[in-house]
Order: C-alpha cells, then structure tokens, then sequence
C-alpha cells in the first residue's frame, strides 16, 4: 500500500512500527463529506491523507500548533518569526533551496501564522511528493543545525518591516490593526 510508504517517509527516523489509522471517513453520496484517513505516529506526529486524483498534483501541508495566542504581552511576533526562519535552509537544504526545489518542480508553496497555528504547504506534480515530503521533515527535523545569527537578523528585520507595513501603518490611519503581530524589540 503506498500510503505506507509516503507516511514512514515523514520521519524516517522512526521505529519500524507501522503508523497507527486513528479515524477513517469515508465519501458521503452527496458529495459534501471529504474522506480522509488519520494517523497516528510513534512520535506524535498526526497524518491525514486524502486522495483526490482528479488532477496530477500534490498538496503537502505541515501544521503546527503554535500562533500568537500562546505569546506573552509585549513579547510577540515570535511565532511569525519562525515561521520565517523556517524557510532560510536547514541542515541538508541550503538557503533558498526549498524555494529552488519546489519552483524546479514546477509548484508553488507559502506558509502562514495566525493566532492557533503556523503552516507551510506546497503544491506540485504528484511525481514530486517523496521530495516535497523530505523537504518537510528535513526543516522540522534539522532547522536548528542551519540557524546563524545573519539569518536570524535578516528574519528579524524582515518581520519588524512586515508589522511596520500591516499593523503600524493601519495603526497611524486610525484603523484597526489586523493580520500578525510583530517581532518585540
């Protein structure tokens, strides 16, 4: 079953123990139930799968629940800051390289932060998925080993512009501010 194979690619690391199917849903006639399966791996990590193969194409989406809500007053903008450092190399993906891979292979990708999570996701041809899937678990598995203090400064800066952009500027129009908080000096 493939779906074996694409979830130990996760983290590869794990004991050969077989992920464990937590929940499966399946279609409803009328359409409006998507189906999925949900796994639970040795680590902790959940897995939900869906397949839809009415196009060729691959959406990967790592979720983790971390957002602003979880940061103390006067002290924010630390979720939005990683979700940044996240894209600036790990230990086996060079600066910029995620961004490289995923544009060679024809997909596009982002992240986001809100007030309960952070994600990053990337859509490409299905023939990518292994690779799409090892870019995710090298970032989560080896960000730290890439971390240098000129990353971190550029990350910092970058984020302090975005909260001077969407929340200062709003502030100084006498809106209200939305969107992320930003990195405390």
């Amino acid at each position: 079953m493939k779906y074996w194979s694409l979830l130990l690619l996760l983290c590869p690391l794990l004991a050969p123990a077989a992920p464990q199917l937590v929940e499966q849903v399946e279609a409803a006639e009328d359409g409006l139930v998507i189906p999925y399966r949900m796994y639970r791996l040795d680590n902790g990590l959940t897995v939900l799968l869906n397949a839809d193969k009415s196009d060729p194409l691959v959406h990967v989406e790592m979720t983790y629940h971390v957002g602003s809500a979880r940061e103390e007053p006067g002290q924010t903008g630390f979720a939005h800051f990683f979700e940044h450092m996240m894209f600036q190399g790990s230990k086996h993906v060079g600066d910029q390289e995620h961004f490289r891979l995923v544009n060679e292979a024809g997909g596009t990708m982002n992240g986001t932060t809100n007030q309960d999570r952070t994600n990053y996701f990337e859509t490409v041809p299905a023939n990518h998925l292994e690779k799409m899937l090892w870019l995710e678990a090298d970032r989560m598995g080896f960000l730290l080993e890439a971390v240098s203090q000129r990353k971190f400064e550029i990350q910092r800066d970058t984020v302090k512009n975005e909260r001077g952009q969407r929340i200062d500027n709003q502030l100084r129009r006498g809106g209200r501010a939305h969107g992320r908080a930003a990195l405390s000096a």
